[in-house]
C-alpha cells in the first residue's frame, strides 16, 4: 500500500484529539472526524482544523476512501463500531478496552485476522524508548532469573467527590474502572517488558467516594447541589499475582491518590539485577545491582537498536506521551503498509486485557485465587 494513508477519528474527546496529532505526525491524513453529535464534530473539526464531513459514524463507513477508524468513543461502544468499521474493509485502532467482555474482544480479532486487516489497541507505554531498553537487557539475560516484580498506578483525577465521567457508570465504562482503565497498561507492560504472563491473583477492589454528581460527560465539579447517585466502580485497586514462572508480583492502582497526576511505575527484581521505570519521569531508568545502582538516561546515540529507534530528540530534550503515541501509530501504519514492527500491540494484546480485568473482577467477588484464562488452564488439565 502506497501513499498517505486517510483516517477518521470518532470521538472528539480529550484521547480522539491526542488520535489526531498521532495520524498527522506519522504522516497520514486525517480526513475528517465524527463525534456524539453534528454540532460537536464540527467543533472538533473546526479545532482540529480537519474537513467536518461526517455527520455520523454510517456516513464515516460508506466512504470507501477511508483506510483507517480511530475508535475513541466510551467504553460501551468500541466493539459496535470497531467491528462495523472492520466489516466495511477499514484497519481499526481501538482505544483499551478492545472490549468490556473477553468474548466480544476475542471475536473482533479473529474478524481482523479473517479479514487480514490491523486492529491495533494503544497500549501506548511500550514506546517509551528506555521500556524498549530495559526488554533489550532482560532479553540478553542481564537480570536473571525474576524474584520478586512490584509497582502502582496512581492517579487523582477522580479524588473530589465531587468528580464525575462517563467512566464511573458501568453502562458506559464497563464494570471496572480503575484496573480496567489505568490497571490494565501496568499490567500489558510489565507482562511485555519482563517477559512473563500472570496465570493467577486476587485482588480487591474498592470504592473511597460512595456517592457522585449524576450526569455523564466530560469530568467536572458541581457546587455539591446536583442529584448524586451510587458509584458503582472501584476508586482503587490491590492484586497480588502470580507468574507463569512462580514469581510474585504486587500492583497498587488508584484515581484518588492526592497529587500522583499519571504515575505508572515498576520494579523488576532479578537475581543479578532490578530495573525501575517511572513513567512520569521517562529520561531517565534505575538500575540496581549488587554493588549498587547507577542511573541510566534516554539517549539516541547508546543503547538498544529499539531505543535509538523510538528517541526521536537528542538526549536532555524531554520526550513523553504524545512522543509515544506517535511512535505507536507510526507503527501501526507501517503494519497496515505490510511492514513488521516490534511490540506493536494488537487485537490479541486487548484480548488478553480483556482477561486480566475479568480475573480481578471475579477475585474480588469471591474473594480467592482465580486463574485469569481458565480455558487455558482446562485444556492444560486435560492434555
Amino acid at each position: 500500500m502506497s501513499g498517505s494513508l486517510r483516517a477518521v477519528v470518532c470521538g472528539a474527546g480529550m484521547i480522539g484529539a491526542v488520535h489526531a496529532a498521532a495520524i498527522r505526525a506519522s504522516g497520514g491524513e486525517l480526513a475528517g472526524v465524527v463525534a456524539s453529535t453534528p454540532e460537536r464534530g464540527a467543533r472538533a473539526a473546526e479545532k482540529w482544523r480537519v474537513p467536518a464531513r461526517y455527520p455520523d459514524f454510517e456516513a464515516l463507513l460508506a466512504d470507501d476512501s477511508v483506510s483507517v477508524v480511530h475508535v475513541c468513543t466510551p467504553n460501551a461502544l468500541h466493539v459496535g463500531q470497531a467491528e462495523a468499521a472492520l466489516r466495511a474493509g477499514k484497519h481499526v485502532i481501538c482505544e483499551k478496552p478492545l472490549a468490556t467482555a473477553t468474548a466480544d474482544a476475542e471475536r473482533l480479532t479473529r474478524l481482523a485476522e479473517e479479514a487480514g486487516l490491523v486492529l491495533a489497541v494503544p497500549f501506548v507505554y511500550r514506546y517509551h524508548p528506555l521500556v524498549r531498553e530495559l526488554r533489550e537487557r532482560r532479553l540478553r539475560g542481564e537480570f536473571g532469573a525474576w524474584q520478586l516484580i512490584h509497582g502502582s498506578y496512581l492517579q487523582d483525577w477522580m479524588l473530589s467527590e465531587d468528580a464525575m465521567s462517563w467512566r464511573v457508570d458501568p453502562a458506559e465504562g464497563g464494570p471496572s474502572r480503575a484496573f480496567a482503565d489505568i490497571g490494565s497498561h501496568w499490567c500489558d507492560l510489565v507482562e511485555w517488558v519482563a517477559g512473563i504472563r500472570f496465570t493467577e491473583l486476587t485482588a480487591r477492589l474498592g470504592t473511597t467516594v460512595p456517592t457522585r454528581p449524576a450526569g455523564t460527560g466530560a469530568t467536572f465539579a458541581t457546587t455539591g447541589e446536583g442529584r448524586r447517585v451510587r458509584v458503582r466502580t472501584e476508586d482503587v485497586a490491590t492484586v497480588l499475582l502470580r507468574t507463569d514462572g512462580g514469581t510474585l508480583a504486587t500492583l497498587t492502582v488508584s484515581q484518588v491518590s492526592a497529587g500522583r497526576k499519571n504515575r505508572l511505575w515498576f520494579e523488576l527484581d532479578g537475581a543479578r539485577g532490578s530495573a525501575v521505570f517511572d513513567q512520569e519521569n521517562p529520561e531517565t531508568a534505575w538500575l540496581g545491582a549488587p554493588d549498587g545502582a547507577r542511573v541510566l538516561f534516554r539517549d539516541p546515540g547508546h543503547g538498544s537498536a529499539e531505543q535509538r529507534r523510538l528517541s526521536r530528540l537528542p538526549a536532555g530534550h524531554g520526550q513523553g506521551y504524545a512522543d509515544c503515541f506517535h511512535s505507536f501509530v507510526d507503527d501501526a501504519y507501517a503494519a497496515i503498509r505490510g511492514e513488521a514492527r516490534e511490540g506493536l500491540p494488537t487485537g490479541a494484546d486487548g484480548v488478553r486485557s480483556a482477561r486480566l480485568v475479568e480475573a480481578v473482577l471475579t477475585s474480588s467477588a469471591s474473594l480467592t485465587w482465580t486463574n485469569v484464562d481458565p480455558t487455558a488452564i482446562a485444556l492444560e488439565d486435560t492434555a
